[in-house]
């Protein structure tokens, strides 16, 4: 299945520039992950909130896991693509701007 018009694939090249920004994003190649840690499951919580806002207003959404309570795992994929796109570094960049609320 194409690409959406409104998404690019990334190139390894781009890919490897966010890995290696120390932003603590990790891939397997198909998705980015990254796990947040909160002092409760109240701030946790309130993450997940900010997540959602986030992900609601680019219309693209993440798998959102939480675990152990206070720890919130994101991994972020363009199903449609099979792979990674430019709207999952949106969506990674809005993600960690949310965590710094």
């Amino acid at each position: 299945m194409p690409v959406p018009e409104n998404e690019t694939r990334l190139d390894e090249a781009e890919l490897a520039s966010l890995l290696a920004s120390g932003s603590g994003w990790t891939s397997d190649g198909a998705a980015l992950t990254k796990t947040f840690t909160f002092k409760g499951f109240k701030g946790a919580m309130a993450f997940v909130n900010r997540v959602a806002e986030a992900a609601n207003a680019t219309n693209h959404h993440p798998d959102i896991h939480l675990e152990a309570y206070k720890t919130v795992r994101i991994v972020l994929t363009t199903h449609i693509a099979y792979g990674l796109t430019d709207a999952d570094v949106d969506l990674a960049r809005r993600i960690d701007q949310a965590q710094e609320k």
